[in-house]
């Protein structure tokens, strides 16, 4: 059944990462919109934008396009800006769809969620930048988000991804109230993906927090580059 897709990347990425797996949706015959959002275009001031500046750029993307029957995906951080809309645009909505994401708690931020290694990197890139801006790795990236890639490829992304602002990672967003919403969640979860690592910190518990089972997805925490296709099959079950 035809729908309408709106797909919301994870920090340091803009919208043309979803180009792969926006293709083969249209392909099934759904319309796709990838915004880049506030901060993560080349260019912007990641000092200018606050994560409810996001938000609101997605709602008024939404709103403005008059869009209904909309399946609402968010990746990794971006669960927390799918979390923030949800409850502004729940009439719109056919599907809220967490990938690998975080799924806020009360008054945790994703800085809270995440283990003491990616706080002191995230510390130390946003000390240093001088516009309180993380940058990421290539080892850690190479590491831990993409290794299903060839060091080619993998090189490749990283060139494209902007520093994110540290203030996206600090600032909470109000948890989700599943009941008042209305609106069906599924949370897929990679079957490879290592950006959390498995145990205390993994991605398991933010299925619990929606209540469902996770569901699999292909590959790694970036899978929209290395498994495009089987990636929009799952967003398509889901």
């Amino acid at each position: 059944m035809a729908g309408t897709f709106v797909l919301i990347t994870g920090a340091w990425h803009g919208g043309w990462a979803w180009r792969p797996v926006a293709e083969q949706l249209r392909a099934a015959g759904q319309r796709v919109l990838t915004p880049t959002l506030p901060g993560l275009a080349d260019g912007d001031d990641p000092t200018s934008y606050t994560l409810g500046d996001v938000v609101d750029a997605v709602v008024e993307l939404v709103e403005g396009e008059d869009l209904r029957d909309v399946t609402l995906v968010g990746h990794s951080w971006g669960g927390y800006v799918i979390a923030g809309a949800a409850p502004r645009l729940a009439s719109r909505l056919r599907k809220l769809v967490f990938w690998s994401a975080f799924v806020p708690a009360e008054g945790r931020s994703l800085y809270d969620e995440v283990p003491p290694n990616y706080q002191a990197l995230f510390d130390g890139q946003a000390a240093a930048s001088g516009n309180n801006s993380v940058a990421m790795p290539f080892e850690v990236w190479q590491a831990a988000f993409m290794p299903d890639a060839p060091e080619d490829v993998q090189r490749m992304v990283h060139g494209l991804l902007l520093p994110q602002p540290m203030q996206y990672f600090t600032e909470p967003v109000a948890p989700l109230e599943l009941d008042v919403l209305g609106v069906p969640v599924a949370f897929l979860l990679g079957e490879n993906d290592i950006a959390l690592p498995p145990g205390e910190f993994g991605w398991h518990r933010f299925a619990e927090r929606l209540g469902v089972s996770p569901m699999p997805a292909p590959g790694s925490h970036e899978a929209c580059f290395t498994r495009p296709a089987e990636l929009a099959e799952a967003f398509l079950k889901a």
